[in-house]
This record gives structure tokens, sequence and C-alpha cells, in this order.
């Protein structure tokens, strides 16, 4: 698997890093220690589609080899979240592998986090999969495919060319904000994933994410408070399906906390425009400051099975 990439050292806390621009077989950033890693660390965004570079530089200064990259929206890939190959992140875990890592994580927020639920069951290789404000089954696309078309909907996903099953969205749902127009200001869509949940309920069994078969240790971080959907309880679900097979798992959690956590050495995230995401700037710091400890050792090799909730 070729590679093109330019390389730059900076200092982390840590130790020197080096850091390498990809642009094939992805786009992102592979950032590590100078003196390499045995454990890789693939760091997935959300729909915001971007490179989680910071994130990715203070996980290297922890020691791990972390590499995020575009999952959709780059070149040769769809525009949208809509029927996005699996095999993106498989191809990644194999990038890892290459540069030397015995030990796979895989750590994704929101959307990305159905991305490593996901992989992390297909994957054997995958050991620990952390999922930040996850969801317990696969939803429809977000945005458009290949085609362009945002409609009739499509699952976010595919494996070895064929649509995993998921779940729709009503789109009768109309936000609980007054005055919730173009103009009005942020909007909360938690509501319009708890509708769709009730009114596709037949398609819920199969498409949940079948967390109980995977190899790998999951650790799951979510807030009670999470305004763009139902984080905590989708958490719980997955956390269940865990325990119900007798495998590993933890799940951190805080009840006033948000859609989107800090982590220790983060920048604190600007509010957005178009959507509420819940919690406080405090509330979510602190829940990525308890997290940030669970991380370090789920990928570390300290396991999931104990403590959290």
């Amino acid at each position: 698997m070729g590679v093109e990439a330019g390389t730059a050292r900076g200092q982390g806390a840590g130790g020197a890093l080096t850091e390498r621009e990809l642009t094939r077989p992805c786009e992102g950033v592979l950032i590590a220690p100078a003196h390499g890693s045995e454990v890789g660390v693939l760091v997935l965004a959300g729909s915001s589609g971007r490179v989680e570079r910071e994130r990715a530089r203070i996980l290297a200064q922890q020691g791990f080899a972390a590499l995020s990259i575009r999952w959709f929206g780059g070149p040769g890939q769809p525009p949208g979240i809509c029927e996005v190959p699996l095999e993106t992140f498989t191809t990644a875990v194999d990038l890892l592998r290459l540069g030397g890592a015995r030990r796979i994580g895989i750590l994704g927020f929101s959307k990305g986090a159905e991305a490593a639920l996901l992989t992390a069951v297909r994957d054997t290789r995958v050991d620990v999969a952390i999922a930040l404000s996850p969801t317990s089954r696969v939803w429809c696309n977000v945005g458009p495919g290949r085609d362009g078309a945002h409609h009739p909907y499509r699952s976010s996903w595919t494996w070895r060319d064929r649509p995993l099953p998921f779940v729709p969205m009503d789109d009768s749902w109309v936000p609980a904000e007054p005055d919730s127009g173009p103009d009005s200001g942020p909007v909360a869509i938690r509501g319009w994933y708890e509708l769709s949940e009730r009114t596709f309920a037949h398609s819920l069994p199969s498409a949940d994410i079948p967390v109980d078969t995977a190899r790998a240790d999951v650790l799951l971080v979510a807030g009670g408070d999470d305004a763009m959907w139902p984080s905590l309880p989708f958490a719980e679900q997955l956390a269940q399906r865990r325990r119900s097979a007798g495998a590993a798992v933890r799940l951190i959690a805080r009840d006033d906390a948000g859609h989107r956590q800090l982590l220790p050495g983060e920048s604190p995230v600007p509010a957005s425009p178009r959507f509420r995401y819940g919690g406080t700037p405090e509330a979510d710091a602190l829940l990525g400051k308890a997290a940030w400890p669970h991380i370090l050792d789920a990928l570390g090799g300290g396991g999931a099975a104990a403590g959290g909730r």
C-alpha cells in the first residue's frame, strides 16, 4: 500500500513527535513518538468531516501512534455520510499495522463512534473501540451520496459493497424551539432521533450494532444532556449488549454533560450557529477529564472491564 507523505518534527509533552501529512490511501495526518509506538489509534471526527489533528497530537504525546483521516468529503469519497465503505477504516488499520503497531484502537466521536464500533465488529485486529457520544444502531445518511442526492434515505455505511440495515429519519419532525426558522439560531435535534425510533420501530432490531460479537474491548463516553441525539441511552443499550454476552465494557457518563466532551489538552469548542449540543463547557470538560485516564488505560492494554456506570 503506497503512502504519500511529508514529514515534520515537533516537541510534545512526552518527547519528540513526528507528523506525516498523508494524501493516500486517504487524506489525513499520522502523529507518533519519534521512537515509534507499538500502539496505534485511529482517530475519527463526527459529521464535521475534519481531520482531528489536535486530538491525534495529544494522544501521540501520551506515547501512541495516532492516525486521523478524512473519511468523507475528500477526493474519491462520498460528499456526505452516505454509504461510506467501512473498508475506509480497515485500510487505516492496515496503515497503522504497517507502521509497527501491534495493538490497535479506534477512537471515534458521534458518527465517528458509529464507524468505530461497526469496524470493531468486523475487523478482529481492533483491540479496543472508544466511542464518544455513540449511537447503538446504524442510522441513515447525513448529507448526499456520490449521486449528490440526499433522499431517499440510504444507509450511512456499506461493508463489502452492501449497505448496512439502517433507521431512516421521520421528516414530519418539527423542532421544539419556538420560532425555529432558518434565522432563529441553533436547534436541538435529539427529538428527531427519538421520534424516528418510534416511527420506525420495526427497523431497530436489524439496525442494532452487534457490539456483543466484537473481540475488542469497548469504552463508552456519554453525556445525559446530549441535545444532538440520546447518546447516554444509546451507550447504556450498547453496554447491556456487551454485558449480556459476558464481554468487557466500561461506560463513563455525566448526566449534565452534552454531546461534545473536551479531553484534557484540547482547545474549547466554539458554539455552533446551527445546532444545540447540550451540556455546559464546564460539564463537558469534567466528563472529558473523567474519561481521559480510562481512554489511556484502554489504549495501553489495561482493558475496559471494570468500573464505570
